[in-house]
């Protein structure tokens, strides 16, 4: 039978209309929120950690990056897009997020003892045994998130975050302060969960079953497993670097690889997950009423690309005094690797939408294929890195990019059909706003050099100069975002003019 909630909050067969603009504002500042949590935390923490202590936590979670991808099955993914949402669906999505959580949680605490004889390093099974208990108290925080998802109620969503983000920084910078060293960071991740699940049941719908059910279970698994497996096969691939640095470069070489693709992260957790979680959204609910999004997909990539190529035209200038000024003298040789990774992440930038348009149109096969392609190209590169160092792991890392983007890019245009004319207008207008906004920081090299003996001044320069150059070419170049500019601006008037 139909989920009750569902028809008692609109009429049958009529989709939840909610505004895209407002659910990717409260996508956006839970994630400038969450990242200012971030930043703070982690100029704290790069002060009372050592690169090996972070190295050590890197490595725990790297062998641990298979158990989090599989932490509930795509049961989720699954919620999200399902045309005809039921109770029993509901009921099946729930008992394998259970399920999961208690095989991951008894598999991590098997191989937490191996794990750490075979890095020759005790800290790590006292980490894995910790993080085990994530596993356990995930899902009764991902059911409700997975609903939040499908309604795009994103300002419930980003309360859950938020709340959570903030506990687990403040135990994590405490406890390592008192000196408990890299299982501090498992605490605070520990802790954020268990908030993220305690906030949850305030948005939990009231006829959602708490039982678990097995009616529908097959057609769960079904796509589940098959998103799954693409979704394991990335995430091993983007760990492996790390994993593979710390077994033949040391545990330094892994932690200074974690710092500099933290810094590089940042834009993806400002900007490229909000729009991968309401563009998943959208996707879902166009493919359930059968409309094209071919014309969203290319305006969406265009405010993508405008945003992280003027992110990496910076981050490339400007990496060794934002590296200092974040983390340290003691990170200094992260840096060169940082503009490396940075210019990786620019050229595989569309991937997020690439991967929201194929799974809300169920798409699976081809997002299999695509993700096949790039886990290949980075494992090649990790193990290129592993054998020579850092400095040829970022160069290597480039390139698997590059190939890796043109397969997930054949493949979303099979499903998508977009033309090729509208992405290369796309990009061009994108890299003439990225180049507008190089501007700044470029004059800051300049004048204080590559390796400026101050950090604020080059920084203020650069990013100050950064902002107007996107503004000016955002404007003069037409780009899409000038509409969203515009709109903004009309609002921020009439809300003046009503004071």
């Amino acid at each position: 039978m139909p989920f009750p909630i569902l028809k008692a909050k609109v009429p049958p067969g009529q989709p939840i209309k909610v505004s895209v603009r407002k659910s990717l504002a409260f996508s956006l500042l839970d994630r400038y929120l969450s990242l200012l949590v971030s930043i703070v935390s982690t100029m704290v923490l790069a002060r009372l950690l050592t690169p090996a202590e972070l190295g050590v936590y890197s490595v725990a979670m790297a062998l641990l990056i298979m158990a989090a991808t599989l932490r509930d099955m795509g049961a989720g993914n699954y919620l999200v897009q399902e045309k005809e949402l039921t109770t029993d669906r509901i009921r099946a999505v729930w008992a394998v997020q259970l399920g999961i959580g208690v095989l991951l949680a008894l598999t991590v605490t098997l191989l937490s003892t191996p794990a750490a004889r075979f890095f020759r390093e005790p800290a790590i099974r006292d980490i894995m045994l910790l993080l085990a208990l994530n596993y356990l108290v995930n899902p009764f925080g991902s059911l409700t998130y997975a609903w939040l998802m499908r309604e795009m109620r994103y300002d419930a969503i980003a309360v859950m975050r938020l709340s959570s983000t903030m506990v687990g920084a403040l135990v994590s910078m405490f406890l390592a302060w008192r000196g408990h060293g890299a299982i501090s960071l498992a605490w605070g991740s520990l802790s954020a969960t268990a908030v993220n699940a305690g906030v949850s049941m305030f948005f939990r719908p009231p006829g959602y079953p708490w039982i678990p059910g097995t009616r529908e279970l097959r057609r769960v698994l079904t796509f589940g497993v098959q998103l799954t497996g693409s979704t394991a096969i990335n995430t091993v691939s983007a760990a492996s670097p790390e994993f593979l640095l710390g077994k033949f470069q040391g545990m330094a070489a892994a932690g200074y690889y974690s710092r500099a693709n933290g810094l590089v992260a940042m834009f993806n957790r400002l900007v490229v997950d909000a729009v991968y979680s309401v563009a998943l959204s959208m996707f879902s609910q166009q493919s359930r009423s059968g409309r094209s999004y071919a014309e969203p997909f290319i305006r969406a990539l265009s405010y993508l690309t405008a945003l992280s190529w003027s992110f990496t035209a910076g981050l490339v200038l400007l990496a060794h005094p934002a590296t200092m000024l974040l983390y340290g003298e003691q990170w200094g040789p992260s840096v060169p690797l940082t503009r490396w990774l940075a210019c990786a992440a620019a050229v595989a930038v569309p991937i997020p939408l690439c991967t929201a348009a194929l799974v809300g149109a169920g798409q699976l096969r081809r997002m299999l294929n695509s993700t096949l392609v790039m886990a290949a190209a980075t494992l090649c590169a990790a193990t290129l890195g592993a054998l020579l160092g850092l400095a040829a792991l970022g160069p290597a890392m480039v390139l698997a990019s590059c190939v890796g983007i043109s397969a997930w890019i054949y493949n979303t245009r099979q499903q998508v059909r977009f033309t090729w004319s509208a992405l290369a207008h796309c990009c061009m207008r994108s890299f003439t706003v990225a180049a507008a906004t190089a501007g700044g920081p470029l004059a800051a090299v300049l004048i204080f050099g590559w390796i400026p003996e101050t950090k604020l001044a080059p920084l203020t320069l650069g990013i100050s100069g950064g902002i107007i150059g996107f503004v000016v070419a955002v404007i003069f170049s037409h780009h899409p975002l000038g509409d969203e500019m515009k709109r903004l601006r009309i609002i921020l008037v009439d809300k003046l003019h009503r004071k």
